[in-house]
């Protein structure tokens, strides 16, 4: 019997928006239906996989690749039930802010000069071509990090390298030394790299907070004579 993870990854296989990253080794040679027949196993066995089948691949379902403009990296889903959604860093649980979103979204209306949004939901930047990955798309109920030796990361060097070859003109904000990591799969001469501390208060360096990054996005991307992103939210 085909399991849950196994039938989305069908899914977004079926969908005409995910036609530029199935084109990735990761879904062409296998390893996307290993790491779903290891997360089906264990799903079997009890375990409770977040977030949901149908949200995994949801950073590249609603950011086609030849849509990209702007990558913004993560590393696993929030491990609280209702919290993730596929999206890094984006939230729909009804508690208050994770920390790093809250420190992200802080510097966005210091940067642009708004509002402080209410709502964590990132689905509107993703919908303008932010894509929002993660480097594990899954990861267990209270269990951080469970699936990051999964193998998932392929799929995160893969798509960078992607969007870095196949698109002319995006940008890179690489926050915390795990993101930045993936700076030599970008080539400088295309794209805009901007790089700073992970938002996460437990960064003692604190040097996310004043680096600017929405507007500095928004002017290169005017520049480049592309829309820039609208970063509101609700």
């Amino acid at each position: 019997m085909t399991g849950p993870v196994t039938k989305a990854l069908t899914a977004f296989r079926a969908d005409p928006n995910s036609a530029g990253w199935c084109t990735l080794p990761f879904f062409r040679e296998g390893t996307a239906d290993d790491i779903a027949g290891k997360i089906d196993t264990a799903v079997a066995g009890g375990a409770h996989v977040l977030p949901p089948p149908e949200k995994i691949f949801n950073a590249l379902a609603l950011t086609p690749l030849e849509r990209v403009k702007v990558v913004i990296l993560g590393q696993d889903p929030y491990p609280t039930p209702g919290d993730a959604h596929g999206l890094a860093f984006s939230y729909t649980g009804g508690r208050r802010l994770p920390a790093s979103l809250r420190t992200i979204l802080a510097e966005m209306a210091d940067d642009l000069d708004i509002p402080m949004p209410r709502s964590g939901d990132l689905t509107r930047w993703a919908e303008q071509g932010v894509l929002l990955l993660n480097t594990a798309l899954t990861v267990e109920a209270g269990k951080a990090g469970a699936h990051l030796k999964l193998g998932w990361s392929g799929l995160v060097e893969q798509a960078v390298a992607a969007v870095s070859r196949s698109q002319p003109a995006v940008v890179f904000l690489l926050w915390g030394a795990k993101a930045r990591a993936y700076t030599a799969l970008i080539d400088p001469k295309k794209h805009l790299v901007i790089e700073a501390g992970h938002p996460s208060p437990l960064n003692r360096l604190k040097d996310f907070r004043g680096t600017k990054p929405f507007s500095q996005t928004n002017a290169w991307l005017s520049a480049k004579g592309l829309p820039p992103i609208d970063w509101h939210l609700a």
